[in-house]
């Protein structure tokens, strides 16, 4: 019998929604640098290969500084199976990327996604420059490799021009110098946090009970245990109008005391309550807070 040749394991693999060169690809290089980056064309497929088991993790992004939370996001969480391990924030910052040897006196026309094109709406403004929109911004970037033409530039990261060979003509071309990206990333497993571990999140999803102030009371117990609530959201669930579907960030961890009495009063006034994960803190986070406080 002729055994069959040997084939090495796939390599630790980190999946994101884009082509190679989106910032969600430059979100797994900065935070995971050891890992494969896996591209995928959706966000149901960046879970999916997570899930299959083609994936470690999974970097999605979940909300953005000037254009808010990512629409989809909050619906695929619940029943992904999966849970938030990490986060990751990520200072957004475009280039206008041309061909070798364009300047940018020669530009007349920019692509992107239109998200980035908002957000450099006066850099293009003043150049005249007129905006072209596209799927992606990285998809844009190897459109103007493809169409070889000096008048035409993309809006993209600076990885974006490592992946297609272009050059950037101008940096930092953003608007807004607070333009940041949250990202949460996925697995299979729960996080392992150590007890010395630093502040810790725990994200949950819940539904209250249609009855007058279920929110409110069920709410009332973060305030009564002193547990700091960083984020609460909602969106309808199932079509219904009288079904609504809450994602809201805590500090601390479940098996925390208060926290433990806080979501046993939530429970009391919920008819679902699922833990999505609990996780350490990105630095970003706190060094934020500190800033918009004076301290």
């Amino acid at each position: 019998m002729i055994e069959d040749d040997f084939i090495p394991p796939a390599p630790e693999q980190i999946a994101f929604q884009g082509e190679m060169g989106a910032y969600g690809h430059l979100a797994c290089r900065m935070a995971w640098p050891d890992l494969a980056p896996l591209p995928c064309a959706s966000f149901e497929d960046a879970f999916a290969a997570v899930t299959s088991g083609q994936a470690l993790y999974a970097m999605i992004p979940i909300e953005n500084t000037l254009a808010g939370r990512v629409p989809d996001i909050h619906h695929l969480l619940p029943d992904s199976g999966l849970f938030i391990v990490a986060e990751h924030f990520l200072r957004v910052r475009h280039q206008l990327l041309g061909l070798p040897g364009a300047r940018i006196e020669d530009i007349g026309f920019a692509h992107s996604h239109p998200m980035a094109i908002g957000q450099c709406r006066d850099f293009l403004r003043q150049r005249r420059i007129s905006a072209v929109k596209e799927g992606d911004t990285a998809g844009a970037a190897r459109l103007v490799k493809l169409l070889g033409d000096h008048r035409h530039a993309a809006i993209a990261s600076s990885l974006a021009a490592e992946v297609n060979g272009l050059v950037a003509l101008a940096e930092n071309i953003e608007d807004a110098p607070h333009n940041t990206t949250r990202f949460i990333v996925m697995s299979r497993d729960k996080a392992r946090l150590l007890d010395g571990a630093r502040k810790c999140v725990t994200a949950l999803v819940f539904e209250v009970r249609n009855v007058p102030a279920a929110l409110f009371k069920g709410l009332g117990g973060f305030a009564t245990n002193g547990v700091n609530m960083t984020k609460l959201e909602s969106y309808m669930v199932g079509g219904s109008f009288t079904a609504t579907q809450f994602y809201a960030e805590i500090e601390g961890r479940p098996e925390d005391r208060v926290v433990t009495l806080a979501l046993e009063e939530l429970a009391f006034f919920s008819t679902r309550v699922r833990i999505l994960g609990v996780f350490e803190g990105d630095p970003f986070r706190y060094a934020r807070t500190r800033a918009t406080s004076g301290q």
